[in-house]
């Protein structure tokens, strides 16, 4: 009988994380203007604070602006957002995130998200796949606080790099494991 409490218990859990993620990604459902504009306000914001981040957005190919990601999980947790692909300061298409983590998590919280294309290459790979696996490729660099001071146009060399920033509620850490990015209207 134990068991079939926990089993329950947990499932239930998992079903108010999906509902929970599903309601987010609903209510951040933004109309493609308003997008636009959340995700150019977010790459503004991120510049503002980090010089770093704005030498490297001089030099991409495309930068891929997520300006607001919401994450929730209780053992089992669920992450998604809209955003906005902008090249040569224009926008260049519109693109979706989300994904499934398990692990000992609980929380929710909500962060942006801006990922530098530094190459023709990665800009092709993110355009032609059906669902680009964030956590999987080797050549993103996840670049925080204190590495960003040391980073530069000049010495940026993998494909891409990813800044998460604006971190706001109650979980520890950000993971970009299982995150899938997909282009809308496809």
């Amino acid at each position: 009988m134990n068991n079939a409490i926990r089993v329950s218990t947990v499932s239930l859990v998992v079903m108010l994380v999906l509902a929970a993620l599903g309601a987010f990604h609903h209510a951040q459902a933004a109309s493609t203007p308003e997008l636009d504009k959340q995700s150019s306000d977010a790459l503004s914001a991120l510049y503002a604070s980090s010089p770093a981040a704005k030498a490297l957005g001089a030099s991409a190919k495309g930068v891929l602006v997520f300006p607001t990601v919401r994450k929730a999980a209780v053992v089992i947790g669920a992450e998604g957002g809209s955003g906005a692909m902008f090249q040569a300061g224009k926008v260049a298409g519109h693109y979706s995130l989300g994904g499934l983590q398990a692990g000992l998590e609980a929380g929710a919280e909500k962060f942006s998200y801006v990922l530098f294309f530094m190459s023709d290459k990665a800009l092709a790979r993110l355009r032609s796949s059906h669902g680009f696996d964030v956590g999987l490729d080797p050549n993103i660099v996840v670049v925080d606080a204190g590495a960003a001071k040391e980073l530069s146009a000049a010495t940026a060399q993998p494909d891409v790099y990813a800044y998460v920033f604006g971190e706001k509620g109650l979980m520890a850490g950000v993971s970009l494991q299982g995150v899938k990015i997909t282009q809308l209207g496809r």
